[in-house]
């Protein structure tokens, strides 16, 4: 039999041993590069396989978008209307426009309705224009003018094309009452490409009682 004096001491035993066990503690050493291994997870993924976007050959920005209802025997037909002007801001520039159900494809076939009808723009040195134009399409008519040291004068769409020609230092007016933006674009396109070229060398020099009348083209 065991006295009751030895079952204290046991029980004691036993109790001194659980606490001890809980009181134990693990101590891991920091690992040298600081991140867990879920950022190292990260760090071994491959890389992406995505191609790198190609720069665009030309600036293009959409002068307006509209949504046409046409009426049939089996009922309403929507499609999307988008017009657009690209260019590359060194004298080229187009306007186009196109039409198809879905917002993405009319705005492909505007784009290459444009490049179609690009146009060249001879530029003076300055980037600007040698001499006032005007011109007339439809509705709309718009007179073009330089204006050295005062930048692009402009609003509507005879901004989007002067800006996307790289045209500087030229201020513009719109002359009727129409407000539609594909006939202004088309306005100033056919304003600009009257435009004869240019150039700043003297092409021939006369001599007259002593005065030199220069020639300029």
């Amino acid at each position: 039999m065991i006295d009751k004096e030895e079952k204290k001491e046991i029980i004691n035993e036993v109790i001194n041993e659980d606490s001890e066990i809980n009181t134990v503690t693990i101590k891991v050493a920091p690992s040298d590069s600081g991140f867990t291994s879920r950022d190292k997870r990260k760090n071994e993924r491959r890389p992406s396989r995505r191609p790198e976007r190609v720069k665009q050959e030309f600036d293009n920005k959409i002068i307006s978008i509209r949504r046409v209802t046409r009426v049939v025997s089996g009922g309403r037909r929507f499609s999307f209307s988008v017009s657009m002007v690209i260019g590359d801001k060194k004298g080229k520039v187009g306007v186009g426009t196109g039409k198809a159900t879905d917002t993405p494809i009319a705005i492909d076939k505007a784009m290459r309705a444009a490049k179609k009808s690009m146009i060249k723009v001879n530029l003076t040195d300055k980037k600007s224009i040698a001499y006032p134009v005007e011109a007339k399409y439809s509705s709309a008519k718009i007179v073009i003018q330089p204006a050295p040291s005062k930048g692009v004068i402009a609003g509507s769409a005879v901004r989007v094309v002067l800006e996307l020609a790289g045209i500087k230092e030229v201020s513009s007016k719109i002359l009727s009452r129409s407000k539609n933006k594909l006939n202004i674009a088309r306005a100033t396109i056919k304003a600009l490409a009257t435009l004869a070229p240019h150039s700043n060398k003297i092409t021939k020099v006369v001599k007259d009682d002593e005065v030199i009348k220069e020639q300029v083209k």
